[in-house]
């Protein structure tokens, strides 16, 4: 990373890069928040909708030999529910732990940003001596070319002297010019390779954060539907558990009338009503007036 961007080019594009690039990190940490954000709003919603299927298991007609596997939707509903609930609290709790990152993340950049004002310094003072450096050297050529037309033309000597002495202070210039940049140029690579260095640790350490953060993300969800899979196993095993005689017993014992069977009936005799009045008077007791009964006579004198 550090030997690619050194080439000046315009405006020094490689430390704008690196610094810009910086940068662009807290960017990918918010817009990653953003997404984890998003994918809890999803898992409570689908929470939500769970928890109104099991309502809706609930509210299952109690008729019928089927009614008692409402049950078993309404537990799994329940427990689905739940499931997606608790991934999205590990979400929001997730999303406190990227901000957490992000705020320390701008103090980072913020000093960094301090850091490396020196390199900054030092890229523009480069690309001063070069625009120097550039016009020296046009002005060296110029000059040359001038003498070397002078000569050939035959000029009078004082003025082919005058040319030279130009070419000379050119020559001076330039080679002077050579010089600051160097010296600018030293200037430079040293603090550039601090500096691109400072900015690989900050991406490579940016990295590693965010690649922790997405295994988090990961691990909530791998976690999350290893419950589900056990919800639905569950669910699978109470359907299996639950068979047809179970079902017709259940509704059986709720529901049934007794097990005592009616006897048989015999062939009863139609009575007329004045009939079983007439012996009804029959089976009465005597009129008896007190006194005269065999038990009341007096005994014989002796």
């Amino acid at each position: 990373m550090l030997e690619a961007f050194f080439v000046l080019g315009e405006k020094n594009a490689g430390f704008d890069i690196l610094y810009h690039n910086m940068k662009h990190g807290q960017i990918a940490t918010k817009e990653l928040a953003e997404f984890v954000r998003e994918r809890a709003a999803i898992e409570e919603t689908y929470s939500k909708s769970m928890s109104k299927l099991a309502k809706i298991a609930s509210n299952g007609s109690p008729l019928g030999t089927f009614a008692p596997m409402w049950d078993v939707f309404r537990v799994s509903s329940d427990k689905l529910a739940l499931c997606h609930l608790e991934l999205m609290r590990k979400m929001n709790d997730l999303i406190r732990d990227i901000n957490k990152y992000n705020e320390e993340q701008v103090k980072i950049h913020r000093k960094t940003k301090e850091e490396v004002i020196g390199t900054l310094e030092s890229v523009q003072s480069l690309q001063v001596q070069n625009s120097h450096l550039q016009k020296a050297r046009e002005g060296y050529h110029s000059k040359c070319v001038e003498l070397e037309r002078l000569r050939k033309e035959g000029v009078p000597q004082k003025e082919l002297e005058k040319a030279e002495l130009k070419s000379k202070k050119a020559a001076e210039s330039f080679a002077g010019s050579i010089e600051k940049f160097n010296r600018a140029g030293r200037d430079f690579e040293q603090k550039m390779s601090e500096s691109a260095q400072k900015f690989q640790d900050i991406e490579e350490a940016h990295l590693r954060q965010m690649k922790l953060l997405i295994k988090a993300y990961s691990h909530s969800i791998e976690d999350t539907h290893v419950q589900v899979g056990q919800v639905h196993e569950e669910f699978k095993q109470n359907v299996e558990n639950i068979g047809i005689e179970n079902l017709i017993q259940k509704f059986t014992d709720q529901k049934g009338t007794g097990k005592e069977r009616p006897g048989p009936v015999g062939f009863e005799e139609y009575l007329s009503p004045l009939v079983s009045e007439n012996s009804k008077k029959s089976r009465a007791k005597a009129f008896r007036i007190p006194g005269l009964g065999k038990r009341d006579k007096e005994p014989d004198s002796m």
